[in-house]
């Protein structure tokens, strides 16, 4: 009796534990300093001859969080500390990958703003009942200038403010009230409509979920069309591509793969259609290994290696933990039947150059040729396409987005669309979980050495499309009078 009496009384105290609330200060203070020892241990910056005040960067963040952190009693709270640590790297590739999210109640003031193509901040979306109209623009709230209010209150805990793509993705948080603890949210606007100036008391309401999604959407559109082919009526080989994500079992890899395969087969008739469009609408990054697939099946191997894109030189940093990554792509990407050859290659040769850096005490491990060349060295040149081909780009694309553009348009493609967004040197991320559970860490793990695009510089097109990007039928017939 006395051992189930004792049991019993232990599996109260564990439901009493997990009912306990969390201890939000000492929650964010670990989550904080987990976050800065990552970033100290794998980040290429501490080590950086060319960014020396990066460290810097981040112990000025760890204590501007651990300061906050005396004022957190909420996720609210925690949440918004450690996004504008992440926002004080100006990079999108240091990131919070949220798992564990709880909800926050939303206000919003009936009405939700967005950048548009001046750089003005106008009304993009309005509920029943709120005298504003849609396209008036946001002059100042409470005395404070539109331009800095936006910076203050969603550039510093977004990051990367000073580009105007990260203005048109985040802009729309201006009037969301997500219970960030530390800005004030406005209270009286004044808007310019028709040439006439009005003021406006804000009548701050709840926001559903559902609501902020739509809303928010509307404030910087952007078009997400499915991975596949088609052919147009006048010939054209439309390929869109809204996802280079570099999982090997992930759904992108699974429609990419058939799809290049597909391209390779019937290279004869793409090369030579009226033109070639590859559309990066909705592309966020993930892996350049498939632009460089692409690009070898379009312009060759030999074209793309003598290409003059990317950079000089990558500096890896030689730590544990993105050795053990490397070596887990190489592993996964072997264990797939549809691995690719260059891609194992390239893996198996970071990871030694790594393990080998790390066996002479160094640092960081240069990585000064291309491994994955030397696998089909002596594959033969191919005719150059006589197809014109378009890389088609909205301002969300980053990352390995950005690297094909940077690739395909050295190798003879146009640039056309929009402005794409940009990045800082420091690529190739790896995650890992912060001690609470929350959230994932995400930190590059590679520093780019004389790339030609300078760091956190968009690529812009030859030709800008100002219609709606979501238009398939427009863009196609604007694409043939280019």
């Amino acid at each position: 009796m006395r051992g189930r009496w004792l049991a019993l009384m232990a599996g109260a105290a564990s439901i009493a534990a997990a009912d306990a609330p969390r201890d939000w200060q000492a929650t964010l203070s670990a989550d904080a300093r987990a976050f800065h020892d990552q970033i100290a241990q794998d980040h290429p910056g501490p080590y950086n001859q060319l960014d020396p005040a990066f460290a810097r960067r981040n112990d000025a963040g760890l204590a501007l969080a651990l300061k906050r952190a005396t004022q957190v009693r909420d996720y609210a709270g925690y949440l918004w500390t450690m996004r504008g640590y992440v926002a004080a790297f100006d990079d999108g590739h240091v990131a919070l990958d949220v798992q564990k999210a709880e909800p926050l109640a939303l206000e919003w003031p009936g009405f939700l703003t967005g950048f548009d193509g001046a750089g003005r901040q106008v009304v993009r979306t309005v509920a029943d009942g709120v005298a504003l109209p849609v396209g008036a623009v946001l002059e100042a709230c409470d005395g404070v200038a539109a331009e800095r209010l936006a910076a203050r209150n969603v550039g510093a805990f977004r990051g990367r403010w000073q580009l105007a793509s990260q203005r048109a993705t985040q802009g729309g948080r201006l009037f969301v009230d997500a219970r960030n603890p530390f800005i004030t949210r406005p209270v009286r606007c004044t808007f310019t409509a028709a040439g006439k100036r009005q003021d406006v008391t804000l009548a701050w309401r709840p926001l559903s979920d559902a609501e902020f999604d739509t809303r928010f959407a509307a404030t910087a559109p952007r078009a997400r069309p499915a991975i596949g082919a088609r052919v147009l009526a006048d010939g054209t080989r439309w390929f869109s591509m809204s996802s280079f994500d570099g999982d090997p079992e992930g759904a992108t890899a699974k429609a990419l793969r058939p799809m290049i395969a597909d391209m390779a087969r019937d290279r004869a008739n793409v090369v030579r259609a009226p033109r070639i469009v590859l559309d990066l609408r909705g592309n966020g990054g993930g892996s350049s290994e498939w632009s460089q697939q692409i690009a070898r099946v379009i312009w060759g191997r030999a074209a793309v290696d003598r290409a003059e894109v990317s950079s000089e030189a990558v500096d890896w940093r030689a730590s544990t933990g993105n050795l053990a990554t490397l070596q887990g792509y190489k592993a996964a990407w072997q264990a797939s039947p549809d691995g690719s050859p260059e891609a194992i290659a390239w893996a198996g040769k970071i990871a030694a150059g790594i393990a080998g850096a790390r066996a002479r005490g160094e640092p960081l491990w240069r990585d000064a040729s291309d491994a994955a060349a030397a696998v089909k060295a002596n594959e033969p040149p191919v005719a150059p396409p006589t197809a014109r081909v378009f890389v088609l780009t909205d301002w969300g694309c980053g990352s390995a987005c950005l690297d094909a553009v940077d690739l395909w348009t050295a190798l003879g493609a146009v640039q056309v669309g929009q402005d794409t967004s940009a990045d800082t040197l420091y690529m190739d991320v790896r995650e890992k979980m912060l001690p609470s559970g929350i959230a994932q860490a995400v930190v590059p793990m590679k520093v780019y050495r004389g790339r030609k695009r300078g760091s956190n510089e968009p690529a812009v097109p030859r030709y800008r499309y100002t219609g709606d990007m979501r238009d398939d039928a427009a863009l196609a017939q604007w694409v043939a009078t280019l």
